[in-house]
């Protein structure tokens, strides 16, 4: 009877620590994507300032 609550206090202990560690890595997952996020969205501010900007070259060419 010992050896079985030995043996799942362990497996217990173990699934603790595995949900702490998904937990961290879950919230250092959502930290890069919303650095991405920002990443992204900068880019395309970026091309859509560069495409206006060859656009109005473009006219004055024309």
């Amino acid at each position: 009877m010992d050896a079985d609550l030995k043996t799942l206090e362990q497996k217990l202990s173990h699934l603790i620590s595995l949900c702490g560690d998904l937990r961290n890595e879950n919230l250092q997952l959502r930290q890069n994507l919303n650095a991405m996020q920002s990443d992204t969205a900068l880019l395309k501010a970026n091309m859509v300032e560069a495409s206006e900007r060859i656009e109005a070259l473009m006219e004055t060419l024309s």
